[in-house]
Parts: structure tokens; C-alpha cells; sequence
């Protein structure tokens, strides 16, 4: 059973503490040494200040099973280990499960919403089985936002949908699907963060709706994922102005204490989205940030800019009357009422391994979303080519994970007589004029800290001038729905295009097979199907 602490002040206001840390194992790896800490300097904290967990990026499941254990045998008190595994742990994690993302869902809901539905909860199924298999304890999904303006550029296809009834039945059947097994689930972004066009990563969103068209839009999917008992909920860094027009969200006793903890009578966490986001950093200083998030009912600061800073102020804050130890108490209660659901004696005591990860019934239930959710049009199959450009333009050519010489969308072309190209949508000027025939691959979608949804001007005009000339044999988008209504609504529409979810290798072997109209499995040796 997991034991009742008696902890000092310092180390309960620890324990309402997540860091960000790599999931690489040396530190010479560290990719973002802004916001993650050596070792040392991790060690140091999980052991003296007491904290509450760690959410990981980056590196293998290999890695990480070793990260996980080292981590919690740094802790007094068992670590919450944390990951933003919304498409699944294959998604941060390379070798497990990478499902495309939940928008991909709704596409398959629009025609059949019992078949998405049981995809959905597969999908929480699996991502729980192979997120404890490595250590990691809460997934921080599903993302209940509601996707209503398509011009989102941090929501985006990460949403369940742009309709109500579609994200409330798929949110509900992943957190089901999750709750199979002892593991923490998080909705997010609270109130709603599908009606921006502003990024949270970068700036203070503004929203005007009223509170009307808030209860039955956005509230009302948050009320539905609370009834199926998601254990968190994650606020967002929003100004909603006719809830609190003083305040972000994260920082509002109004939108967490009046609305989400009493009138929508959450019983859950509470955990803040990253504070050194633009969205609340902007808005007061760190130590400012980390007291109003607590005054506000918030029960875990995520990602506070350093921790050893955020635990003084708010002592501070309790010695000065502005906060109570009380309070501190009833967040601190919480924690650990969640932390029994992990490690308490009621706990399965079955392990998860390796061999969880990525099973035949994970690896089917991949292959068939992306299959279901694919669309495709024009005069399919494309034709081979002798001397053909491949031509491939992704958002950015230093971040690109799922693309390399090997991946099927440089591979399969090469076999048809396509040479790949590859630009990113900065440089498409250099794309030097040919008349041979071209296959076009884009792929583009929503991201955090992208600043925009869709395509650039600049890549507009490529494209357009690319349709009125007479070589392009075919296009695949793969990413985002509204790249591919833009596509559609201006190019020719005799010319082939297939368009998927997906990004990852499988997703551009399936749509490749399907422009070129081939079957078998691609072998990478031989260069062709089998």
C-alpha cells in the first residue's frame, strides 16, 4: 500500500510539481536545455524538494523503461511520470504504437460512429498497456477541444472533431479504453480551445462567445468526459472574457474553483498546461504565475520555469496570508488519492514488458484507422515515370521524424521511376522548373508553436502555378483536412490525389499503394513489393 507521508510544507508543494525532463539518458542529448535539466540538477529536485513526477520527451521505449525506473528510484514519493501521448506512445516514444491523429477518428465517425467509437477505445487501450509497459503512469489525453475553426494552428487535427456529438463520444470511449488499466487520464484544454487562431505556446488567446454558446459547445464535452470519470482535467491559457475577464483561464478562480470544480462538480486533478507557455508566462512573472495558479484551484503546476522558485513563492505566499497552508493540503489530497489508483496494494500486480509494445492487435488496429479514415480521388492509379521528380515539402526540414531515405515515401516513388526531392515550405523558390513528370507529396498539419494552420502565401502561389502546367501526375497530403480541401478547390480535378491522417511510414506505404494502385508488403532490400 502506498504510505501516508508526513511531509513538511516544502515537500507537500513538491509534490504539486511536474518538471519536464528528456527521456534521452545522457545529457550531451538534452534537445531543449531551456526547459529540461541535467541530471544532476533533476536528481537534486526529485530528492529534495520532494516533487511530484516528470513528463518525458524524446528517445526509444528502451530508453525510457530505463529513464522511468531510474527516475522513481530517485523519488521519496512514487513519481506521476507523464507523457503528451495523444496519438499514441509511438508518437514521443520510438518502437511502440503510432496512431494518426484523433481527428482521424471523426472521419470514420461521419459514416460509421460505432466503428469509431470502438477505434477510439481500442486506441486508450492500447496507449495505457504500452505507456505502463515503459513506466509512464498519466496520459495526458484525450484532447476534448472541439476543432470549430479550421484556421486552429495548435489544435487542430489533434481535436476529436469539429462537432459536438463526434468528440463526446469519441473523448468518452478513449478514457474507457484507458481505464482497462491502473493509469491517469487528462482532458484537455478547459474551457475549449478549438475556437482560436492563436497559439497558447505563443500568445494569450482571446475568446468573446457567451457563456450560452460555451455550456453547449465546449463545456458540454468537458461535462461528458468528467461523467466517464477522466481523472484530470488540463486548463488552458485563455481569455475567456464572459467567464473571466480579468484572467487566463489557468489563473482564474472563476473558470477552475466557481465553474469546473463546483458547478461541473469535477472531483479530479486539476493540472495546469505548461507554464512557460506564452499564454500565462506574458501575463505575470514566474513567481506570480505559480501562487495565482493554486489560488485558483489548480492542484499540479506543470512545467513551471524552475521549481526550486515556484515552491518559495508560494511559501512565501502562505507566510503573507495571500495563501493558505489549507489549501495546499486539499491539492495535496488529491495527489495522493490519484497516486493510490497508481501504486496502491489494490493495484494489478501484473508487469507489462516489452512484448506489450506494438503487438499484432496494436499494428492492426493502426493499419485499419488509417485505411478507414483515407480518401482519395481523380484519375487513380498514377502512371510510372522514367526519368520523374518526386517532390516532397514538409513544414521542417530540421524536425522531420517521419522521414528519412528509407521511409516509403522516398522509397516506393523510386521503384515507379520517381527521384525524390526535398524542400520545406520556406524554400519552395529553389524548386528548379522541369517539365518532367512530377509526383507531389506535402506534408502539413497543426502543430504547437507552428503559429498558423495552413499553408503559406508563398507556397500558395508554388502550388497554383505547379496546376496550370501539364506534368503533374498526382499529389498526397498527409496531415491536416484543410490542406486537402484547399488542394481540392484548386487544382484540376482529373489529377490523382489520396489523402491520409497519418505522416508516419505506414501512412505513406498505404497511400503510395493506393495512388499506384499496388498490393503486397514493400520490401525495403528488394526495392519493390513482394
Amino acid at each position: 500500500m502506498l504510505p501516508v507521508e508526513k511531509l513538511s510544507l516544502p515537500e507537500k508543494i513538491g509534490q504539486l510539481i511536474i518538471v519536464r525532463t528528456t527521456g534521452y539518458i545522457f545529457d550531451h542529448q538534452i534537445r531543449y536545455p531551456a526547459w529540461e535539466a541535467t541530471q544532476p540538477q533533476l536528481k537534486k529536485w526529485i530528492e529534495e524538494l520532494n516533487l511530484g513526477g516528470v513528463i518525458l520527451l524524446g528517445g526509444s521505449c528502451a530508453e525510457i523503461a530505463y529513464r522511468t525506473q531510474q527516475l522513481q528510484t530517485w523519488a521519496k514519493t512514487p513519481l506521476f511520470i507523464a507523457a503528451d501521448i495523444e496519438e499514441g506512445v509511438g508518437q514521443r516514444f520510438s518502437g511502440a504504437s503510432w496512431f494518426p491523429p484523433p481527428m482521424a477518428l471523426a472521419e470514420i465517425y461521419n459514416e460509421n460512429p460505432s466503428l469509431a467509437i470502438k477505434y477510439a477505445e481500442k486506441m486508450g487501450e492500447i496507449t495505457a498497456l504500452e505507456a505502463l509497459a515503459i513506466g509512464i503512469n498519466w496520459i495526458l489525453a484525450p484532447v476534448t477541444d472541439i476543432n470549430n475553426n479550421p484556421d486552429n494552428p495548435v489544435i487542430n487535427v489533434r481535436a476529436f472533431g469539429d462537432k459536438l456529438k463526434t468528440v463526446e463520444d469519441l473523448t468518452s470511449a478513449f478514457v474507457r479504453g484507458c481505464h482497462n488499466y491502473p493509469i491517469l487520464t487528462s482532458a484537455k484544454h478547459f474551457p475549449g480551445h478549438g475556437d482560436t487562431a492563436t497559439d497558447s505556446h505563443l500568445d494569450l488567446p482571446i475568446i468573446n462567445h457567451s457563456l450560452e454558446r460555451l455550456q453547449s459547445l465546449e463545456l458540454s464535452a468537458f461535462e461528458k468526459v468528467i461523467k466517464e470519470k477522466v481523472d484530470s482535467v488540463m486548463t488552458a491559457h485563455l481569455l475567456v472574457n464572459d467567464l473571466d475577464s480579468d484572467n487566463p483561464a489557468t489563473l482564474s478562480p472563476k473558470v477552475l474553483t466557481d465553474l469546473l470544480r463546483k458547478k461541473m462538480s469535477f472531483e479530479g486533478l486539476i493540472i495546469t498546461d505548461a507554464l512557460i507557455m506564452g499564454g500565462v508566462k506574458k501575463y505575470a512573472s514566474p513567481e506570480e504565475i505559480a501562487v495565482k495558479a493554486l489560488q485558483a484551484g489548480a492542484d499540479i503546476l506543470l512545467m513551471p520555469e524552475n521549481p526550486e522558485i515556484a515552491i518559495k513563492s508560494v511559501i512565501k505566499a502562505i507566510d503573507s496570508g495571500i495563501l493558505s497552508e489549507s489549501r495546499i493540503d486539499e491539492s495535496y489530497s488529491r495527489v495522493t488519492y490519484a497516486k493510490q489508483k497508481l501504486f496502491g496494494e489494490s493495484v494489478n500486480s501484473q508487469s507489462h514488458s516489452m512484448s506489450d509494445i506494438y503487438s499484432l492487435e496494436a499494428s492492426q488496429a493502426v493499419n485499419e484507422i488509417l485505411a478507414q479514415s483515407m480518401s482519395k480521388g481523380g484519375n487513380i492509379p498514377i502512371q510510372n515515370a522514367s526519368e520523374g521528380i518526386n517532390l516532397i515539402v514538409v513544414e521542417d526540414l530540421l524536425n522531420c521524424e517521419y522521414l528519412d531515405r528509407s521511409s516509403p515515401a522516398i522509397t516506393i516513388p523510386q521503384t515507379r521511376g520517381y527521384h525524390r526531392q526535398v524542400f520545406d515550405e520556406y524554400n519552395l523558390f529553389s524548386v528548379q522548373n522541369t517539365r518532367q513528370p512530377l509526383l507531389l507529396q506535402v506534408f502539413l498539419r497543426g502543430n504547437p508553436f507552428r503559429g498558423r494552420a495552413g499553408l503559406t502565401p508563398e507556397s500558395q502561389k508554388f502550388y497554383l502555378k505547379l496546376f496550370t502546367e501539364n506534368n503533374l501526375q498526382g499529389v498526397v497530403i498527409y496531415g491536416s483536412p484543410y490542406v486537402k480541401n484547399w488542394f481540392l478547390s484548386h487544382m484540376p480535378k482529373s489529377i490523382p490525389w489520396v489523402f491520409s491522417y497519418g505522416q508516419m511510414p505506414i501512412a505513406q506505404e498505404l497511400a503510395l499503394k493506393s495512388l499506384f494502385n499496388l498490393s503486397g508488403k514493400f520490401d525495403i532490400v528488394k526495392g519493390d513489393f513482394l
